[in-house]
């Protein structure tokens, strides 16, 4: 069966309604974690607190915080569609792909899982010097769309186990059509980074290591928000 974009909305919208978060813990600027910690304020406490390689850290001594409020204002902006609102995962364009730029980010528990190397497209970085500078919307720019993106459901294709995504943006609203999906590809990796100093390109699709895509299609389970800025 085929879904379109419309179709696939409709549906987000009307799942998963038990594991819906309150809207009013959720404004951006305004919002407050875990443990009465507002966002920007680091705790002594936390601050001296080793972090622990690979375990998730507070929100508030993560790498991502600037793009929270922002991460935040597109949940709330979405929020008709975007129906399960404990996770979201937020990609830091404005890193080289040599860095992990792909946080999921747990709102519930205030807590940031240590980040994950992601893909951007050949059409963002056509000198493959390893930096997105370029982005855009259009059917065969093979190129990354920053903004927000409603996940869909899981299918297997030819990279395996993918989940599809939903553009919400004028920026990025033809990703459906463009076939712009979160896979796993193994030109994403450390090894990879070791040997080109960069990851590999896709064709605007967020490839991320296969040692890490269950992890990535578990968490972001359909009905909830994928932010991509720079």
């Amino acid at each position: 069966m085929t879904i379109n974009r419309r179709q696939l909305i409709g549906a987000l919208a009307g799942t998963a309604a038990s594991l819906v978060l309150p809207r009013d813990g959720l404004q951006a600027q305004e919002a407050e974690l875990p443990g009465g910690t507002f966002w920007g304020t680091v705790p002594v406490a936390e601050a001296s607190t080793p972090v622990v390689q690979g375990e998730p850290v507070a929100i508030a001594r993560s790498g991502i915080l600037p793009l929270i409020p922002r991460a935040l204002a597109a949940l709330d902006q979405h929020g008709a569609v975007i129906a399960v609102r404990d996770r979201i995962g937020i990609v830091d364009f404005s890193q080289p792909s040599r860095e992990a730029r792909f946080h999921i980010v747990d709102l519930v528990g205030g807590t940031v899982s240590a980040p994950l190397l992601v893909a951007h497209g050949r059409g963002s970085d056509p000198a493959n010097r390893g930096i997105a500078e370029h982005f855009s919307n259009l059917m065969d720019s093979e190129a990354s769309s920053r903004g927000s993106y409603v996940t869909g459901e899981l299918y297997y294709g030819k990279h395996g186990r993918s989940r599809r995504l939903v553009g919400l943006d004028p920026d990025n609203d033809r990703a459906m059509e463009r076939g712009i999906v979160i896979h796993a590809a193994s030109y994403v990796s450390p090894a990879v980074v070791a040997a080109q100093g960069r990851v590999g390109r896709s064709q605007g699709c967020f490839a991320v290591n296969p040692r890490e895509i269950t992890q990535v299609l578990e968490t972001l389970g359909p009905g909830r928000l994928l932010f991509a800025a720079s």
